[in-house]
């Protein structure tokens, strides 16, 4: 069977489409040697308050910009950060049916003790994984043997062949970063993952349902029994 990987940065509880990605792939390659990007969704994601869409982010010491993921770490006041964060978790989700389960697996992985950034994700993307019931290999990028200096789709390319991939999923935002030719020249299939609509019953009205909100808001919503039932790992297309 040909090997299929995907390469994804890692986020804290990032929306369905990452898990999906990582589920319809033999191996999920996660970055830790790649820049920190500001606003990006390394260190925040969205969840829902009062119907609508807020962010909780997770605080970092200030440090350069051009540092990796795994150069940065957690502020130093993040044990209170916490529980802040906590407090606003619970206070958004305390009536949804799946809170306990929920509101539990997400403090165990704010409450990890490894400050540093990369750590403190992965953790978190691992207890996620298994939460979810996915058996898909992780690997962290800076363990491969390749040439991590190379740039874009190149890097890509190395990372898949020093893996023995010979078929690349990318995010469908990929469309404007990667062509299917060029990676045809290195023996590599490229297609993009798109996650297609779903809707599952929130606080409200379905009809004014609020999508593609972090993972956590799944989970409040669907036991990990439900999420399998419903089929939510395998509502996406291949293009």
């Amino acid at each position: 069977m040909p090997k299929k990987i995907a390469i994804m940065q890692p986020y804290f509880f990032p929306y369905i489409g990452y898990w999906q990605l990582m589920a319809g792939v033999d191996e999920l390659i996660v970055y830790d040697n790649v820049q920190f990007t500001k606003k990006g969704w390394v260190n925040r994601n969205r969840f829902l308050r009062n119907g609508k869409a807020v962010f909780f982010s997770l605080p970092l010491k200030k440090g350069s910009s051009l540092l990796d993921v795994k150069g940065r770490y957690l502020s130093d006041s993040f044990d209170q950060d916490a529980l802040t964060i906590l407090r606003q978790i619970e206070g958004a989700y305390k009536k949804a049916p799946n809170f306990n389960e929920g509101f539990s697996l997400f403090e165990e992985c704010l409450k990890f003790k490894d400050k540093n950034l990369f750590n403190f994700i992965y953790h978190s993307i691992i207890k996620i994984k298994d939460y979810l019931g996915i058996n898909t290999k992780i690997i962290i990028s800076s363990g491969i043997s390749c040439s991590h200096s190379l740039n874009s789709s190149d890097r890509v390319k190395a990372i898949c062949q020093a893996q023995n991939a010979s078929i690349y999923i990318n995010p469908i935002g990929g469309l404007k970063l990667y062509s299917k030719e060029e990676f045809l020249t290195s023996d590599i299939e490229l297609k993009f993952h798109k996650s297609t609509e779903m809707k599952y019953k929130q606080f409200k009205n379905e009809s004014e349902f609020e999508a593609w909100l972090s993972i956590l808001d799944l989970i409040m919503f669907n036991s990990s029994s439900e999420i399998a039932r419903g089929g939510y790992l395998n509502k996406y297309d291949l293009v």
